[in-house]
């Protein structure tokens, strides 16, 4: 069951909270990683930006309507705009979505943005062919809302795909760390809420996963686990987080159809 209720203004209270640190941090989030971003083209996943090219995770994306959660300044979405998708990009943070209308006037791309949470998408039933998330709503949104969502948001036939920590990553990871060790430091089972001091994020075991999709209609087509390549480089990761994903997976894609 899903962590809290709703408080006065619509949010859950970590949805809230979420909210408020992503507005403050944004700008230099963005500062930090829009370049590694901009490098890769916006179709790119994880803190390492490996190619969609190479991963083949979306699939054919031409004439697709697509919905993405927790959307940032819009690189992703502005990237399958100019390759023929008709994207939505959604976001809780109104300064995320602020930078994202830059880039895509930049870009001369234009589409929806959505200003809500991934955990109560104001669209109607059955309107995407895609849901997909590269870390964003599906790591600060509780799984247990916003599955049953990305099932009522696709077709019948559509693909749910996102990408965001490993449960193995993060149970080697202090919260109180600034990057993962190499020790089980936390709990694997009874894994949900993750606070750590300033935001809420989300994991759960592989099992849960399971349980979970099934229980929303979904068939597991993959579970992609992205390795760096030798020479990567990364905003996001030291040389030594980098060096800690090649011998185990730091990132999980999951790749689901309704």
């Amino acid at each position: 069951m899903a962590e809290d209720g709703a408080t006065r203004n619509g949010l859950t209270a970590h949805a809230a909270r979420n909210q408020a640190a992503w507005n403050s941090s944004s700008d230099q989030y963005q500062e930090r990683h829009g370049s590694q971003l901009a490098d890769s083209g916006g179709l790119a996943w994880g803190t390492a930006q490996i190619p969609e090219a190479e991963l083949q995770v979306l699939g054919e994306i031409v004439g697709r309507d697509i919905l993405e959660l927790g959307c940032g300044a819009a690189q992703w979405s502005i990237a399958l705009a100019r390759h023929g998708a008709h994207p939505v990009g959604l976001d809780l943070s109104e300064r995320q979505l602020e930078h994202a209308r830059r880039l895509m006037a930049e870009a001369g791309v234009d589409f929806p943005l959505v200003h809500a949470s991934a955990e109560e998408v104001p669209l109607p039933d059955a309107s995407f062919d895609i849901v997909f998330c590269d870390y964003g709503g599906m790591t600060f949104a509780d799984p247990y809302r916003t599955v049953p969502e990305a099932a009522r948001l696709l077709r019948t036939g559509g693909l749910f795909a996102f990408n965001g920590h490993s449960p193995i990553e993060e149970i080697c990871w202090p919260l109180d760390a600034d990057e993962v060790g190499d020790r089980l430091v936390l709990d694997y089972f009874g894994m949900h809420v993750m606070d750590d001091g300033e935001t809420t994020s989300f994991q759960l075991p592989y099992g849960e996963w399971i349980r979970l999709f099934r229980a929303n209609g979904f068939v597991i087509e993959d579970l992609i686990e992205p390795r760096p390549a030798s020479l990567a480089a990364s905003t996001y990761k030291t040389a030594e987080a980098l060096a800690w994903a090649r011998r185990w997976p730091a990132e999980a894609i999951w790749r689901l159809r309704k």
